[in-house]
């Protein structure tokens, strides 16, 4: 097999295809049904190189582009929600952050081994009572002799039960707003940091959500990622490539519900079902074409943060209105708990919340479009 920065993108493609068919696929109801994900599935992902996607090859990685990572997500997700949002995750909003904001001594200690999948990232921003506006976050950090003393609560946290290292942000003072957030590199096992309730979502079950719990847990200086006051800012930028993650993720979801309404109205094609098979076919090429624009325009280092809110936004919708369309064309047995079309729209309805809500995408449209 060729070294991870070898591969090109068809190879990669063909990896996930591979790892999607012949492992996630089965796995995905009892994925469901735990709320778990097997370790041969996080062995799998490690093993294949998928873990190495957004890291540089000097450290192991594969440097790959955006496009690529997008159509990998995509993949998974025809397979597993959940599978591909914990990879999504890992990829855009852990790694991405530390590649670009790491210091040369983080990047050493840390990338390779995100890259080589031995360990897991994760990122927390949400707190309980603050979601979409960050820069209200009441976490809050001060400074010692020997590093920083971080308190406080973070909520929705995807992979942060069993992350090795979390991307983390706490403000140093909460009436300075944006400008005293800064940004950490947390590893699992730091003093003061614990796992508090597992959240029982509708959907993308597989893919942990809990609350951490910060009690004047004690990160050293080495842990500040970027320069302290920059946190608003890298949260910003890291969510913004995370977007096209997502959206190629909810991507994937709709063409799953796609490909089990077609096959359910083949069986019986009635009329309203070829006019609803027409309507997901027009979403889903809608979707794929913005998420493929919002990836090149990244890939290209042109402004892509509006085009990554559509893609998210869109994309997130199309889920969503594929899945309840295929539900109705499934009938009485996508009722049935633990069917296909029962499951593929509990994971689209949790897509326009996650990484932005779809007022939070409309809001950065509208003002980047018109004017604040």
């Amino acid at each position: 097999m060729a070294a991870a920065g070898a591969r090109s993108a068809v190879d990669w493609i063909t990896v996930a295809e591979r790892l999607a068919t012949d492992q996630v696929a089965p796995l995905a109801g009892e994925i469901d049904r735990t709320d778990r994900l097997p370790t041969a599935i996080r062995a799998a992902l490690a093993s294949s190189g998928l873990m190495s996607l957004s890291c540089p090859a000097a450290f192991g990685g594969a440097e790959a582009d955006m496009r690529t990572i997008a159509r990998v997500l995509e993949i998974l997700a025809t397979a597993s929600a959940a599978v591909a949002t914990v990879l999504s995750v890992h990829l855009s909003v852990a790694v991405g952050p530390i590649v670009l904001h790491g210091t040369p001594v983080q990047h050493r200690t840390l990338l390779p081994r995100l890259a080589s999948g031995e360990w897991l990232g994760a990122f927390a921003l949400t707190e309980p009572a603050v979601g979409s506006d960050a820069a209200r976050l009441t976490t809050h950090y001060r400074r010692t002799e020997d590093g920083f003393r971080l308190r406080g609560n973070k909520m929705f946290t995807t992979s942060a039960e069993s992350a090795d290292v979390i991307v983390l942000f706490a403000t140093r003072d909460p009436a300075e707003g944006h400008r005293g957030i800064s940004a950490f590199a947390v590893p699992k096992g730091t003093p003061g940091l614990s796992v508090g309730q597992r959240l029982d979502k509708m959907g993308i079950r597989g893919s942990e959500t809990v609350e951490l719990v910060l009690d004047d847990a004690r990160v050293p200086i080495s842990a500040l990622l970027g320069p302290e006051g920059e946190g608003f800012r890298i949260a910003l930028q890291s969510l913004a490539g995370g977007r096209i993650g997502i959206a190629a993720c909810a991507l994937g979801v709709a063409r799953a519900a796609f490909a089990a309404m077609r096959t359910a109205a083949q069986e019986d094609p009635a009329d309203w079902k070829r006019a609803a098979v027409a309507r997901a076919y027009s979403e889903l090429e809608a979707a794929a074409a913005l998420v493929g624009q919002a990836a090149e325009l990244k890939d290209r280092g042109a402004a892509f943060v509006d085009s990554a809110s559509a893609a998210k936004l869109f994309s997130s919708q199309a889920a969503v209105h594929i899945a309840n369309a295929g539900l109705d064309v499934a009938g009485r047995n996508g009722l049935r708990a633990g069917s296909v079309a029962e499951r593929l729209l509990r994971d689209a309805r949790v897509f326009p919340i996650v990484e932005g809500t779809t007022e939070i995408q409309e809001l950065i449209l509208g003002r980047d479009l018109i004017g604040r």
